[in-house]
């Protein structure tokens, strides 16, 4: 499978998902802390980006509610449709995070909550070098990426009508990509899915001297 046959396998499969992963009025759930950690370190009126921001639920809604201006990218049209009736005050774009282009040092934070797992791998080191260029001096990136290294699909996605991919590196790749991007790792957590689960990394760009 060739990687453009694997992002439209992630976008077909959100399309056709997108209600069944989450409904318009879901709570914050798992995030709810995370997005408070967030809303502590940011300034007021901060400049966010949500990379797979979904439907805008939970994060592009808490953030905006929270006086926040947030830009969602997203590779399926019917998140990003959901995302702007559900968050009227965000922007939203559709596109492949992995081929973004965004002027340097114009967001305070960027949000990747799930999302990096669904590019391919061989991208994910580049989209984390431009994240770190993307973020202002003293700017957070919160991100959950893969615990353990894997990479497949799964047919009928949480009892639904489509087939999910994933691709991921370890937890120990993770860390020296974000180290590679002259990222300083704060805080780094495992957070328990079923029988594995997920690394949850807070990394800052440094305040220039």
């Amino acid at each position: 499978m060739g990687n453009d046959d694997e992002r439209d396998l992630v976008r077909r499969g959100y399309d056709a998902l997108s209600h069944h992963y989450r409904s318009d009025d879901a709570d914050d759930g798992q995030y709810a802390p995370w997005l408070a950690d967030l809303h502590r370190r940011l300034p007021a009126s901060a400049a966010v980006l949500d990379l797979g921001c979904g439907c805008g639920v939970p994060v592009a809604r808490f953030l905006a509610a929270a006086g926040h201006r947030v830009t969602g990218v997203d590779i399926s049209d019917v998140q990003v449709e959901r995302a702007r009736r559900l968050v009227p005050t965000g922007t939203f774009l559709r596109a492949d995070a992995t081929r973004l282009d965004l002027p340097p040092a114009s967001f305070d934070a960027v949000v990747c909550l799930y999302s990096l797992i669904h590019m391919p791998l061989a991208d994910q080191p580049q989209l984390i070098a431009r994240i770190a260029t993307w973020l202002r001096p003293g700017g957070w990136l919160l991100a959950t990426v893969g615990n353990t290294a894997w990479t497949g699909t799964e047919d009928n996605w949480l009892d639904g009508p489509a087939t999910m991919w994933w691709s991921h590196a370890d937890a120990s790749t993770y860390r020296s990509w974000l180290r590679q991007a002259k990222l300083t790792i704060t805080t780094e957590d495992f957070v328990p899915e079923g029988s594995s689960g997920h690394a949850l990394f807070w990394a800052q760009r440094p305040q220039q001297s």
